[in-house]
């Protein structure tokens, strides 16, 4: 199947499908389910909706606070995780230490989110991801992250009352960077990094949440919590609040 073709099925598909199973999301400037601004990316929402019907397999809208004090970027759904539920980080493994995290600060009503339909909300805190689509292999080309740096841009600039984004990783630090007009060079990403981006944001870089990250314990809990507490002290928010 030709990547014209993939894209024109994805269109077809999206357009009779629901804005979202993600529960809060925003305006369509800032999300497009139809999308199919990256021919491989399309095509391969293609493939995996012909190979797990079931699948959500279209671009996964943000999740959380419509206004929130922290937005936490992260990379791009994975296969059988976002892909599947429609929600960021919800039915993978990466999403067993967030949520966990997000609960134990506040910030989410329940420490588990392996479904769509479980009920959490979160509270004061919002998750995009740097790319909206699965990219084979878990990676998206730098084209493919500058072509959806266009909704974060967005989304970022109407989110007024946040005072913290938290980087999972170093391509979530870069595209924060681009969709902000910020130059890569003058914010080095190390985890636990804070970087003042003007008088009302930071920017604070982590490791990601990923099984690779974890398993190796190059990130373990309790330096993950360590940079999100830290997130919440910036963002001046009380767990008790």
């Amino acid at each position: 199947m030709t990547e014209r073709r993939a894209a024109a099925r994805v269109t077809s598909r999206s357009k009779s499908a629901p804005a979202s199973k993600a529960g809060n999301t925003s305006a369509s400037s800032v999300y497009d389910a139809a999308c199919t601004r990256c021919p491989r990316l399309a095509a391969f929402l293609v493939e995996s909706h012909q190979r797990y019907p079931a699948y959500w397999s279209k671009p996964v809208p943000s999740f959380g606070d419509p206004n929130p004090s922290i937005v936490l970027v992260g990379l791009a759904p994975g296969m059988h995780g976002a892909n599947r539920t429609g929600r960021p980080f919800t039915g993978d493994f990466a999403g067993i230490l967030l949520y966990e995290t997000l609960h134990a600060l506040g910030l989410a009503n329940q420490p588990n989110g392996d479904d769509p339909n479980d009920g959490l909300k979160l509270v004061r805190a919002r998750i995009i991801n740097s790319v909206k689509c699965l990219p084979p292999e878990n990676k998206p080309t730098p084209d493919e992250i500058k072509r959806c740096n266009g909704y974060l841009q967005v989304e970022l600039s109407s989110l007024k009352r946040a005072k913290v984004l938290v980087a999972l990783g170093r391509v979530a630090h870069e595209a924060i960077l681009a969709a902000l007009g910020h130059k890569r060079a003058a914010f080095v990403f190390a985890h636990g990094a804070e970087h003042r981006l003007d008088d009302t944001r930071w920017l604070v870089d982590s490791y990601h949440c990923s099984r690779y990250n974890t398993q190796t314990k190059r990130l373990t809990p309790e330096m993950f919590k360590s940079v999100l507490t830290r997130a919440c002290k910036l963002a001046q928010i009380d767990k008790k609040s």
